[in-house]
Formats: structure tokens, sequence, C-alpha cells
């Protein structure tokens, strides 16, 4: 143990073992339990304190830190209501695998379980949706447990970790000590892969004639993207990449068949459905993926590496099982391959797949009215603001052309909600993106629909110089609600009608806090309104695109359906002839 001499009290202990931790930049709120916690940490020379408008905002920005920069997000509230309002952002970084530290106050330790004022048992709470979480009576256990949680949440799959202190251990009077080594009996993730099950791995490559790798956001989580291009280039296998994995390799790459699921493009559902041998890394078969799980991929073998043991054959068998960690793993992959040959026969599979992408790509109609098509907006946003930008969208439709229309050339650059589909989650994780990537672009692609449940945090964008930029796709609905009623409910729209072109205005709305607000409704005004928005770099900007309402995402598999019955077109089915592969 390194000691720090004389007493101090438990406030104090926290903030210096969350300096010692290494960490830069908190988002929170103080309130009665985590108010003398906020005392100390008026006078940290390390910290910065980002106070938020609301706590699930602190979450979200907690996670576009993380996911932008890589390292552990933290978020701090008050007990009770302060508390449960993390629980979204927790729970979406429960399903991300997005290392989160929240260290919330909790009622004075006699007083838990009397119901006292602000009481809630977060920790009972969160205890499906995070990875550990703590409770800290005792202020002696500050130091270690802070320790803990940060080791926890960065290693093995990275999630969330939320440590509840008691009033009681933050006033009382304690030594700091921070530990030299760490106690954690039965937390030992495994990050090398087993050699035997990477030759036999490489075997099934080998015998393929239709292999795929299936990359997810493991790989961006690992950092192995660098290790992905060499395995594509070593083997010239084609690559679908997730909603969650955009940005692992290159969109412009020629082996790449674009994000494949419910969403996704023909080529990369095709790629999956009609392979013999998927390559899943750090993948988990998601529904959304795969569609109707009896008809997935049916004549496809199973590499399934994964650095979550639980992961793997939870959805689909595992032919070959690998507990790894992603960047570990496809180097071994590498390594063996350059060994024995990675010499495969796959042409007439390439040729197949790349005759599929000429075929039905990636596109969308002009509204037959001239109206701006949001397809074009997204489309032009990314060519503007380029590759090395941060994209962070919100859920919906706008996600998913988001998803596709950027080209996303570079892994971080895509911040999502994928698992958990968190509206709102766009304005305060582009907020947290840019705090810790101060020097990039940051652009949160919203809704309408989502912008209204977080823009709050524009004010706290705006107070504390972190200026972002916000692309509102605006067709005055509740988008992917409206779709799915266009095409399953007869056109009868019940309540997804948000009547946001008229309020509120969004324009107004920017500048009441303290931003710089544009509007665009013509296609030929986009570029023109793009770069003004990327001119401005000491204020956030808010661009209200109002977009034709009846857009759109195509392709699409209807839920709980099998991807072969996927629509490239609202009338339009794809026809494959097999005979060619």
């Amino acid at each position: 143990m390194s000691e720090q001499s004389g007493q101090v009290t438990g406030a104090q202990s926290l903030v210096t073992s969350l300096e010692a931790a290494g960490v830069t930049d908190i988002f929170g709120i103080p309130g009665g339990a985590i108010l003398p916690a906020y005392d100390p940490l008026m006078d940290s020379t390390r910290i910065r304190h980002i106070l938020v408008r609301h706590e699930q905002g602190a979450g979200h920005a907690a996670q576009g830190y993380a996911a932008a920069t890589g390292r552990v997000g933290v978020c701090m509230a008050t007990s009770g209501p302060g508390a449960t309002n993390l629980v979204t952002p927790l729970a979406d970084a429960h399903m991300d695998s997005v290392p989160l530290v929240a260290v919330t106050g909790q009622v004075g330790a006699a007083m838990i379980g009397t119901d006292a004022f602000q009481e809630a048992d977060i920790r009972g709470i969160t205890m499906p949706i995070t990875k550990h979480n703590f409770l800290v009576t005792d202020p002696a256990d500050i130091p270690s447990t802070i320790a803990e949680a940060f080791h926890i949440a960065s290693t093995g799959r990275p999630g969330p970790v939320l440590v509840d202190v008691a009033k009681s251990a933050l006033q009382a009077q304690t030594t700091f000590a921070w530990p030299d080594e760490l106690h954690l009996p039965g937390y030992r993730p495994v990050t090398t892969p087993h050699a035997k099950q990477i030759k036999e791995a490489v075997r099934l490559i080998r015998e393929a004639k239709r292999p795929v790798l299936y990359v997810g956001g493991g790989v961006i989580r690992a950092r192995a993207s660098r290790e992905l291009a060499q395995l594509a280039a070593l083997t010239g296998i084609p690559v679908v990449t997730t909603l969650m994995a955009r940005g692992a390799f290159p969109d412009s790459h020629p082996q790449h068949l674009g994000m494949p699921g419910m969403h996704g493009t023909v080529a990369a559902v095709a790629g999956l459905q009609k392979s013999d041998l998927i390559i899943s890394l750090g993948a988990r078969f998601d529904d959304r993926v795969t569609g109707n799980l009896d008809s997935f991929a049916p004549n496809a073998l199973v590499i399934h590496a994964d650095i979550d043991p639980a992961e793997i054959g939870k959805n689909r068998h595992a032919d070959v099982p690998i507990v790894g960690d992603c960047k570990e793993v496809i180097a071994q992959l590498v390594a063996v391959l350059q060994a024995e040959g990675a010499d495969g026969d796959y042409e007439s599979w390439v040729a197949f797949l790349s005759g599929v992408k000429q075929t039905y790509p990636l596109g969308y109609d002009a509204p037959a009215d001239g109206s701006l098509a949001p397809q074009y907006v997204i489309e032009r946003l990314g060519a503007i603001a380029g590759p090395e930008a941060i994209y962070a969208s919100g859920v919906g439709q706008h996600q998913m052309w988001a998803a596709h229309f950027v080209g996303y050339e570079n892994p971080n650059t895509w911040i999502n909600s994928g698992g958990l589909g968190t509206m709102g989650f766009s304005v305060p994780a582009a907020m947290g993106a840019k705090v810790g990537m101060p020097d990039t672009t940051v652009w949160a692609i919203d809704g309408d629909g989502c912008f209204q449940m977080t823009n709050q945090e524009l004010a706290t964008c705006a107070i504390n110089d972190i200026p972002i930029k916000v692309a509102i796709i605006n067709n005055e609905s509740l988008g992917m609600v409206r779709q799915w009623q266009t095409l399953f409910y007869n056109e009868r729209y019940s309540n997804t009608d948000l009547h946001s072109k008229r309020i509120p205005d969004f324009v107004k709305l920017a500048d009441a806090y303290g931003c710089v607000g544009l509007a665009c409704e013509s296609p030929d005004e986009v570029d023109a309104t793009i770069e003004k928005a990327m001119s401005i770099d000491d204020q956030p900007v808010v661009v209200d695109f109002r977009v034709h309402r009846d857009a759109m995402v195509w392709p699409m598999v209807a839920a709980g359906t099998s991807n072969d019955e996927i629509k490239y077109a609202r009338d339009l089915a794809p026809q494959f002839d097999e005979d060619d592969i």
C-alpha cells in the first residue's frame, strides 16, 4: 500500500483515489448524499468536473468519452433519483461493452433500509445491468474499491461498474492508502486464446470455399483494426462489420460488404446467408443480425472468438469456440496462416459477392417533390466533415442512414447506442467524445424525436466550451416507428407525429442555449449549410435539416423473419443466381 500521511475525510480519499486511477474528466450533478465529495473535488487540479443538466446526460457523456478515447468514462450522481437517472446509461454501456465507472452517493449507513429521504437501492436496481457494483460503508475501503472498479471496467469484456458510497463514509475520517495490488478472487479474464483452437480455426479457414469475416464491436473495443486489416489482406476473405463495428474495416476497401442484419446491405446479408464458414470476431449473433435464428446461415460452420465465454454458443452453436481478446486472437490467426499458408480457393465466392454488391448497392430515391432527402444530407455531411471526424448518432432511421451513408475509414469514429437502442443518446455522447478528443470535429447526427429527449445538454456544451455540431434530421416524426406503421399497420400513424417543424423552433432553441442555430430545407443549400457549420469552432452549432418525412430505411428484413426475405426496396426482393458461386 502507498499511504498518504495524516487523516483525511472519506470524500477527500474518494477524490484522491479518482486522481490515482487516472481520471481527468467527470460528468455529474451534485446533491445531498454525494455533496461531501464535491467539496474536495473543487480543489482538484487534475480533474475537470463538467456540470451536466441531467444525470442521463452525464452517463451518456461518459460513454461517448470512453468510446472515443478508449479510456474509462466517469459519471457522478447523488442518491435516489440522481442514481436512478443513471440506469439507462448503465444498461446501455452494459449492452455495448463500454468501460464506465459511475460513482453515486448513498444515504448514511445507519439509514440504509429505512426509506430515508432520497434513498434507493441502486446497487440492487443495477445488479443485472452492470459488470459489477459496490456499496461502500467503510471509508477505509474507498481506495481499494475505486482501484478495483476501474480494473474491472477496463479489462476483459469492458463494461459499467457502479460504486455507491454512503454519505457517512464520505464524512468520516480515514487514511488514504492506494493499493499496490488488487485482490479479486474469481476475476481472471482470459485474453490469450488456446493454441489448439487457433490451429483448428485455421484448418477450417483453409478448407472453406465461402468464408466471411463477421466483425463485431469487440474488434473496436480491443483496438484490433490493424490486425483485422492484416487478416483480411492475407486471406482475401470478404468482411462484414456490424453496427457496433463500423470503422473497424475501411468502407472503401473492396473486400468490405458493409453492415449485415435487419437494415444491412444486400451483399453483407447474402454473404452471411450463403457462407460455409463464419469467422465471428467480437460479435454476438444478435437478433438484429441473424433475423430468424433457425434460418440464419444454414450451411455455415462457425468459428466464434470472443473475450466473454458467455457469448460463445449463446445464440448459435460454435464449431470452434475461441475465448480471448480479439487483438490477440486475430494476431495468432495471422501468424499461423502465414506459417501454414493462407491460399484459400475463394475466387468464385468473391466474384459472386462482388456481383451482388454491384447489383444491389446502397442508394435512395430523391423525393419527387424536390424536398430534402435525409440520406443526401448525411451523405454530404460525411463527405464534407470527412473520415477523421467522429459521428455520434441517436436511434432510429437517422441512425441507420448514418451507419450506411457516412464513409467510415477509421475505428472509434462511429459512436451509437447499438444493443439498447437509447433515444437521446447522441447529444450527450457527442459532448463526451468532444471532451475526450477536443481537437477532433464531432458531429451528433440526431432525429427530431431523439434530440428533444436530451437537448438540454447544449447548455452544458455552450457554458463549458465544448463546440459539438448537431445535425437534426427533422422529419416531424418518430421516423422508424412511422416506417413500421407504414409497412405493417396500414399507415395508421398512431402517436408518431411530433409537429417538430413548428414546435419547437430548433433554430431559436439553439440560440436560447447559446449555440449557433441554422436551418436547411433545400438540396441546393446542403453543402453551404454544412460548410458554414464546419467553419464555426468556438460555439456549438445546431442545424435543423427539414427533410422529407416519408423516406424509409432500405434494405430491410422484417423482425422475426428470415434474412432470406430481405427487401432491397419496398417492392423489390433481391434475386441471386447461386449457380455463380
